[in-house]
């Protein structure tokens, strides 16, 4: 039997939120120190408790995970947003220590959990490439003969020897993936951080792990992207609120994870982040007659409202609604659909508005992603953020012909002509 590639046992990470401690200079410790004796003694006179332990909280990331992988396995880590994914792949990774149980990693390892991931940004984008493959282990003539092929895939060959530190979050993304990849790591763990790139560098990527799997690699892989995970994975694992609740075939899994975002109304808050340039407030659907809900008929015309702050101006900033049935993306569509050019976008509240015209989804049900972002760097990405469903009920008085049990998502009413041409 071989030995398997990944071995995770009771795996737990306790994080404890509380009072946070300031930075203190080396001769303010030492001054500490040496004054402790004397306001202790002054408390004891005063009446005074000598310690008064800091207000904290504990918060558990991960708890109780258990599951093996075998070498060639390709893995799809889903889960809502705070459900402990990246937290598992930087356990895995030994960027951080569990404070329970154990992860043993079999292979050589590689990693992609965030823009940059194992760059040094005062070295150019060729000296990163051979510093990430000393750290794989590589030999420096294994490097050289995969340079060609990873300068190629990344598209920066005008900034090569260029400091990455001047790189954008798109080029950063680029030349981190193209060296994970093709560095010939044994376990190969992605993050959504491919969710930065533009669509056509998604799909070059998709197609780059899938021709790694064939070679016989395990893949870790973490996305939003329902269908990304259906397409490339045999088996997923799903985690909420960090307990792994799942772990099987893929369409198992993913059939689990569409009834768990089921219990969702028609409208949700999101928490203000300040640090963030911009931060999606709320989104709520509703009817043409402006009345909020989750379930609508065929003949309903269906809106999508998605209240934003903007901290500063931002350039480029777009704000992107996708609607998927059965993981499958329907609608896709962008903000700044039908502009010319990209307007910067001032300081303030805003709030942006989707139709979604009356008899074009078919019957179902159908989940929201939303996302904020600019075109080298993602903001914030609330996937399976709501979800609605669509009735069929009046579809017969509005479509005359039409068939419940025709295949894809959409309707296309009154767009056929037919004439005799002799």
């Amino acid at each position: 039997m071989p030995t398997p590639a990944l071995r995770v046992c009771g795996l737990g990470k306790l994080y404890k939120i509380g009072q946070l401690q300031k930075y203190k200079a080396l001769r303010d410790t030492l001054t500490d120190a040496m004054s402790a004796p004397f306001r202790a003694a002054r408390t004891l006179v005063k009446g005074q408790p000598t310690f008064v332990a800091a207000a904290e909280s504990e918060f558990w990331a991960l708890k109780d995970v258990s599951f093996t992988v075998n070498p060639g396995e390709v893995i799809g880590i889903i889960g809502r947003n705070g459900a402990g994914k990246s937290t598992l792949l930087k356990i895995l990774s030994r960027i951080t220590e569990p404070t329970e149980g154990s992860a043993e990693v079999h292979g050589r390892l590689g990693s992609l959990l965030e823009v940059g991931t194992g760059f040094h940004p005062e070295l150019t984008g060729r000296e990163n490439i051979f510093l990430n493959g000393a750290i794989l282990g590589m030999k420096k003539a294994e490097i050289k003969r995969k340079f060609d092929d990873i300068v190629a895939f990344a598209e920066i060959e005008k900034f090569l020897d260029t400091p990455v530190k001047f790189y954008s979050s798109g080029m950063y993304v680029r030349l981190a993936f193209a060296v994970a990849a093709h560095l010939e790591p044994e376990i190969l763990l992605v993050d959504e951080v491919l969710a930065v790139g533009d669509a056509a560098f998604q799909k070059k990527c998709l197609g780059k792990m899938s021709e790694v799997a064939k070679g016989g690699r395990t893949i870790f892989f973490v996305s939003h992207n329902m269908g990304a995970i259906a397409e490339l994975c045999s088996r997923a694992i799903l985690l909420d609120h960090g307990r792994q609740i799942n772990d099987g075939p893929v369409a198992t899994v993913l059939e689990h994870y569409s009834r768990l975002n089921n219990s969702q109304g028609s409208q949700i808050d999101f928490t203000l982040d300040p640090s963030l340039p911009c931060c999606i407030l709320g989104l709520r659907l509703c009817n043409q007659d402006g009345v909020d809900s989750n379930s609508f008929d065929i003949n309903d015309e269906i809106t999508i409202f998605i209240t934003y702050r903007v901290s500063v101006k931002l350039h480029g900033l777009q704000l992107t609604a996708t609607v998927a049935r059965n993981f499958i993306d329907v609608i896709h569509s962008f903000d700044t659909d039908g502009m010319d050019e990209i307007p910067p976008r001032e300081p303030g509240l805003y709030q942006a508005r989707l139709a979604i015209p009356k008899m074009f989804l078919k019957g179902g049900i159908y989940s929201v992603r939303i996302t904020a972002g600019t075109p080298d760097r993602l903001i914030q990405d609330f996937e399976a953020a709501l979800q609605f469903e669509i009735e069929e009920l009046s579809v017969n008085t509005h479509m005359k012909g039409y068939r419940r049990d025709r295949v894809g998502h959409v309707i296309l009413n009154d767009v056929w002509q037919s004439s005799r041409l002799e």
